[in-house]
């Protein structure tokens, strides 16, 4: 069974920024697509960011365009996740998630069935 865990999530002012980590238990890692969502209290989980397995390949909700960077190391079995500019909408608990080498072409919660157990992000004053 494919192991995820996040780490980085804590408390931080708007403007500021955090780097989310997720680190897989498969090596090679390069096999798998990786995707971050995030759930905010209330509201349904929503997708963040999408690499593909060779980190050629990146996709961003556009809510997070030009503020957040997704990337890998696949040496590492690595997918880091840097928030710049955070807002307090982007409070929420941010999970990474392994799917399919495609999985970022179908980018959506049931394609990908491995996941973390979440870390969380608190932007407030």
């Amino acid at each position: 069974q494919l192991q995820l865990v996040e780490s980085g999530g804590d408390l931080v002012q708007p403007g500021g920024s955090l780097k989310l980590s997720c680190v897989v238990s498969h090596s090679p890692s390069d096999h798998y697509a990786i995707a971050w969502f995030r759930q905010a209290p209330g509201k349904e989980r929503e997708r963040v960011s999408c690499i593909s397995p060779s980190g050629d390949s990146t996709n961003y909700v556009d809510s997070v365009k030009g503020r957040f960077t997704i990337s890998r190391d696949n040496f590492k079995n690595t997918v880091h996740l840097q928030m710049n500019s955070l807002k307090p909408e982007d409070t929420a608990v941010y999970y990474c998630a392994a799917g399919p080498r495609s999985g970022c072409r179908v980018w959506k919660s049931s394609t990908f069935n491995s996941w973390g157990q979440g870390t969380q992000v608190t932007v407030s004053s």
